[in-house]
């Protein structure tokens, strides 16, 4: 095992620690795909069934156990604990779509036709498109909080390194693993897809967003200050005066 693959595996928990903590410091799910939480719960359920039957090392054991919890565990904070600030209306991605032809897939393109295999492939090729609900969710609202943004930065991330540790292992093992390193090829491209929308798209709007609320909270504020002043002052040259003042200071 080489740097890249532990780097990358660090990226990865690193990523689904950062939305679970996003999730339960704000008691809000708002922003997060629970369709893409519910496949990837899918992926590890499917990918880490040998959990009891194959033992490889207590490193590779307690990464399977640990992403399987964190998976069941954003699933039940979007679906469950927090289910009324979930964004529903927005996670609209048809999940049939991907799914359908996956499991066509992961029957047509395997290694050996085996229940653990067929299942291995499938959470392989689901993988690679998993994070597409959450990449509509946020091309369709224009909106992505920063600590989102941080997390599918370093789900990329970690994608990215294990593209690394896939030719690292050709160099030093002859390793090649086709299924695995097209699939992750394949969600490589669709981050840097999300990084594009970023650039594009979300950033702007988010910035025009900040803007819009702090010229809404400045209004408000000298709203205020005049109906105060129009209550407590007396009628006449001073009232008009300072109602003048405070008229200057609203945004138009």
């Amino acid at each position: 095992m080489n740097v890249f693959r532990i780097l990358g595996d660090l990226s990865h928990l690193l990523a689904m620690i950062l939305l679970l903590g996003k999730i339960w410091r704000s008691k809000c799910c708002s922003g997060i795909s629970g369709k893409s939480q519910i496949l990837f719960a899918l992926v590890f359920t499917t990918r880490y069934l040998d959990l009891f039957t194959n033992f490889i090392s207590v490193y590779n054991t307690v990464m399977k156990v640990v992403f399987l919890l964190c998976a069941y565990v954003t699933v039940y904070m979007i679906y469950g604990k927090f289910r009324k600030t979930f964004d529903s209306e927005n996670d609209t991605f048809r999940l049939e779509f991907l799914l359908v032809p996956v499991i066509g897939l992961s029957f047509l393109e395997n290694y050996s036709f085996t229940p653990l295999e067929i299942l291995w492939t499938f959470s392989i090729y689901l993988e690679s498109v998993a994070i597409l609900p959450q990449l509509f969710m946020i091309s369709k609202t224009g909106e992505a909080e920063t600590i989102t943004t941080h997390y599918l930065f370093f789900l990329g991330l970690y994608r990215a390194l294990y593209l690394a540790n896939w030719i690292r292992r050709y160099q030093t093992e002859n390793f090649y693993d086709q299924i695995a390193v097209v699939s992750g090829v394949v969600q490589t491209i669709f981050y840097c897809d999300f990084f594009y929308l970023y650039v594009t798209k979300v950033g702007r709007d988010e910035q025009v967003l900040l803007r819009n609320k702090h010229h809404e909270e400045l209004q408000t504020r000298t709203r205020t200050h005049m109906m105060y002043i129009e209550r407590s002052t007396v009628r006449g040259h001073r009232t008009e005066c300072l109602l003048e003042r405070y008229t200057r200071n609203i945004p138009e």
